[in-house]
């Protein structure tokens, strides 16, 4: 059993992202591997929860662009989340135009669209050299809504994901493993342990 853990730091003010530990969403999953890399950081402050997540691939699919997309079928990166002790987990899938599918449960979800949600969620997009990367924030008033007094002060079981059911090559990767015959993320007890930490650190698993 794979028990990899992330330090989610806090930070403010002008971030330096070089300084921000890299998570490695290296296990290849369910098909051969198709040679595409991917991988995530994170950190916190007093507002809310910031990602950039990077994918290298050449054959980049990005149609769609409406909220609540399948855009697992595009090339996409994913980020789900569970609060430490908590039943229920949110999914955010987006791909490189800045769509996200966002959903909030567990064997049923429902969908939720935010209005206005790029600048909701602070988000942006980038075609790189070798693939695309995205940014975004979780605002913690958002994480709210279905955790009132949640104030980052209890960790979370996380997972984060690369896919492209459409692409020219289908591929999955994970940073958690996952044991399953068939394709499937939604797999909460196989995500791994995120810690929220108000120290400096540059480690990495």
């Amino acid at each position: 059993m794979n028990h990899r853990a992330y330090p989610i730091i806090k930070r403010s003010g002008c971030i330096n992202w070089s300084e921000i530990p890299v998570l490695k969403i290296d296990h290849v999953l369910w098909l051969p591997d198709a040679g595409i890399q991917a991988e995530g950081q994170l950190y916190y402050d007093e507002d809310g929860l910031y990602l950039h997540m990077r994918a290298t691939e050449e054959n980049i699919r990005a149609e769609y662009t409406e909220p609540l997309s399948p855009v697992c079928c595009d090339s996409c990166l994913e980020f789900f989340f569970q609060i430490e002790g908590e039943e229920n987990y949110f999914n955010f899938e987006i791909n490189p135009n800045g769509c996200m599918c966002i959903q909030y449960g567990k064997e049923e979800r429902f969908d939720i669209v935010q209005e206005n949600g790029k600048e909701y969620f602070s988000v942006t997009t980038n075609e790189t050299d070798d693939g695309w990367e995205v940014f975004y924030r979780i605002p913690l008033k958002f994480i709210r809504l279905f955790h009132q007094d949640y104030a980052f002060d209890r960790d979370i079981k996380a997972n984060m994901y690369k896919c492209g059911n459409y692409t020219v090559t289908k591929h999955f990767l994970a940073w958690k493993p996952i044991n399953t015959e068939k394709p499937n993320f939604h797999k909460p007890e196989c995500f791994g342990t995120m810690t929220f930490e108000d120290v400096h650190s540059t480690e990495q698993d």
